[in-house]
């Protein structure tokens, strides 16, 4: 299939941008010849294709397609714009190789004006493989890794002299504030550009504010000697960014003397950021408790390939729950996600994909220097795609990684002052499972707790956080927590059930440890924020099930778990919750029950049949009955101001399933019918 770039004049000038989704053709490479290639749209995965479901695979794929260029446009550039793929790539354009690109976690982008024929069909090429290698970041994950072209493609045009969309796979133009306060914001605007045939050009560099008027500008005489321009503003009485208004402002980097011939807008945000031991995290000189979130990069119809609509969808449920942050576990997500978080006001923790899976036979990080050098570029990409977004808000280094020593305590160092040389205006993170060194590497640290999960009691949180609090309170430290909870694992049956099986992750497991983390944690001024891990189930396919399940909704969204709903009591101050917990558990063996009910409406009062039985609030926004005696069909009742809630349970021994016996056979001939 051709794919015609009709409607183009060779008086065109300015930058124009063709998206490449459609007429893809995609094979295996041990298929070995393209003619039976199937017809694609992206962004594409095999391991979500229809056709392959019920195998994962890990391998190499091709993805063909042809596009016709003008012969007008001889004299112009062409770049070809990858937004993601999985995990390493190789382009060919006519057959010559145009580049190799290692890791899928960031966009970037080739210039094909040198390979393409003009006012001719053009054959593209592109080798995806998502195989395990030990020199490109992440070489240890449980997350699926889906492979593919798993974003959007775009062919750029633009003249000879251009803002160069070839710097780290971002727009060229990069926002660094320096001092922000309510009566002025200044900084620096980064702009990189690229000409094949001039020595200097002119530039125009505007900022407009959220109504649209100009509040800056400045034009300048710009050499182009490969170095970046950098732009000094200043902007009086900004409006600021923050979470309850959260103020956009748009800046213009055009080039040209009497008309333009290139041309980038990009979005930002002004505000500052600062964190403190006893201070928490602080926007605009204010503390934010930072309530969040993991997401991961999946779901049940999309995979890895989620699209602006499987976004909005997710950002719902984030606000719904009342969280005000979200992590991007493993990698970034794509852009259109931080677009819209700059808009809502929701902060956003980036992670770079240098982490450890728990499994002991992972290794996570290589000490060679292809593993160093692409763990670096990744970062690089990381910022330099992301830093405009004022949502944005800190830069995740690695998460739970198991170093043998401390071997890897340098290479951190160097990411860390990678990440500051970049952006000096947002604080470094990481998350650990670890003693050790790597806790003083980043700016934040964010512990990863679990005690009383596979061992232990949940309550001995509460004297790790007291020994913390003790030994450790000069830390700029946050919590995540967070254990797999399935609503299909249950048992009427109490007493048989398989609490010793690897395989079994009742939700009622769950649901207990999330109450105790977070009667003992939530609200603690010790943490400048708390993460849950994770909001959704993700596919995993090296874990039973092919799903981690530490989701607080399910991996099809369409089941929220107990302990979601003590979160949204906890965080959701819009709109209130009463929710009965265990409702999942319908059919109940043993007479004697007690019921727990998370309100944030107040005390509620419960009717268990016709009696109302006494609660106690057992921690914020968490009540618990007395235990009553029941027996057959029963509906139990909540109500808190106006809102209700109910659920209808069957108890007693009469449940138990009778053995099946077959009727004893006489010897000789039987009947027949």
């Amino acid at each position: 299939m051709t794919l015609l770039l009709a409607a183009v004049t060779a008086a065109a000038e300015a930058r124009e941008v063709y998206p490449l989704d459609e007429g893809w053709r995609f094979y295996f490479k041990e298929e070995n010849t393209s003619d039976n290639a199937r017809h694609v749209t992206l962004p594409h995965s095999w391991n979500t294709d229809p056709q392959r479901q019920g195998s994962w695979l890990e391998t190499t794929g091709n993805y063909r397609n042809d596009i016709f260029i003008p012969a007008g446009w001889s004299s112009r550039r062409l770049f070809l714009k990858f937004y993601g793929v999985q995990s390493v790539a190789d382009l060919f354009v006519n057959g010559r190789h145009v580049g190799t690109h290692r890791g899928g976690a960031a966009a970037f982008t080739f210039e094909i004006t040198d390979y393409v024929q003009f006012g001719m069909d053009n054959a593209l090429l592109v080798v995806v493989s998502n195989s395990a290698r030990n020199d490109v970041l992440p070489t240890s994950t449980e997350m699926n890794l889906y492979g593919g072209i798993y974003r959007d493609v775009e062919l750029i045009v633009t003249g000879p002299t251009a803002v160069s969309p070839l710097y780290l796979g971002s727009d060229g133009v990069l926002v660094h504030p320096r001092e922000i306060d309510s009566l002025h914001a200044s900084g620096e605007v980064e702009v990189h550009l690229t000409s094949n045939r001039e020595s200097s050009c002119t530039l125009t560099l505007d900022i407009t504010a959220p109504d649209g008027s100009t509040v800056f500008t400045r034009r300048q005489r710009a050499r182009l000697d490969g170095k970046p321009v950098v732009v000094p503003f200043a902007i009086d009485a900004p409006e600021l960014w923050s979470r309850e208004t959260p103020a956009l402002y748009t800046v213009t980097a055009a080039i040209g003397e009497d008309s333009i011939v290139d041309c980038v807008r990009v979005r930002t945000g002004f505000r500052s950021l600062a964190a403190t031991p006893g201070g928490g995290l602080q926007i605009n000189g204010k503390r934010v408790p930072v309530h969040g979130v993991t997401l991961y990069h999946d779901n049940l119809s999309s995979g890895g390939t989620l699209t602006n609509a499987d976004y909005e969808a997710d950002l719902a449920t984030v606000r719904d729950l009342g969280a005000n942050a979200l992590r991007s576990a493993v990698m970034p997500h794509a852009q259109y996600l931080y677009d819209r978080c700059d808009e809502q006001g929701i902060l956003v923790w980036v992670d770079t994909p240098l982490q450890s899976a728990p499994f002991l036979g992972d290794i996570a990080y290589y000490a060679t220097p292809d593993f160093e050098e692409n763990g670096l570029m990744q970062l690089r990409e990381i910022i330099a795609q992301n830093i405009n977004h004022p949502s944005v808000v800190m830069w995740g280094l690695f998460s739970c990684l198991r170093p043998r020593g401390d071997d890897v305590v340098p290479y951190l160092g160097k990411l860390n002052e990678t990440a500051h040389a970049m952006d000096a205006s947002r604080p470094t993170t990481a998350c650990s499972d670890q003693n050790g060194g790597i806790n003083f590497v980043s700016d934040l640290i964010v512990w990863r707790q679990n005690v009383g999960w596979e061992k232990g009691s949940t309550s001995d949180v509460a004297v790790w956080r007291d020994q913390l609090r003790k030994n450790w309170s000069h830390l700029r430290s946050g919590v995540s927590y967070g254990g797999s909870g399935f609503i299909g694992h249950k048992s009427y049956t109490e007493s048989s059930e398989p609490r010793l099986n690897a395989n079994w992750m009742p939700e009622r497991k769950q649901t207990r440890f999330h109450e105790e983390y977070a009667r003992n944690l939530q609200g603690d001024s010790l943490f400048w924020g708390v993460w849950i891990n994770n909001l959704f189930d993700y596919g995993s396919s090296r874990r039973p099930y092919g799903i981690n399940g530490e989701g607080l909704v399910t991996l099809d969204r369409r089941q929220r778990k107990d302990a979601y709903y003590l979160y949204r009591a906890l965080w959701n101050r819009e709109s209130s919750t009463l929710y009965i917990s265990d409702r999942h558990l319908r059919l109940r063996d043993v007479p004697r029950q007690a019921f727990r009910v998370y309100s944030s409406a107040g005390m509620p009062v419960l009717t268990v049949g016709a009696d109302t039985v006494a609660m106690t609030e057992y921690a914020a926004c968490q009540y618990q009955s007395d235990s009553v005696e029941l027996r057959g069909r029963v509906e139990v009742k909540a109500v808190a101001g106006a809102l209700r809630d109910s659920i209808t349970l069957l108890v007693g021994n009469v449940l138990k399933p009778k053995r099946f016996q077959a009727p004893l056979r006489k010897a000789g001939p039987q009947p027949t019918n």
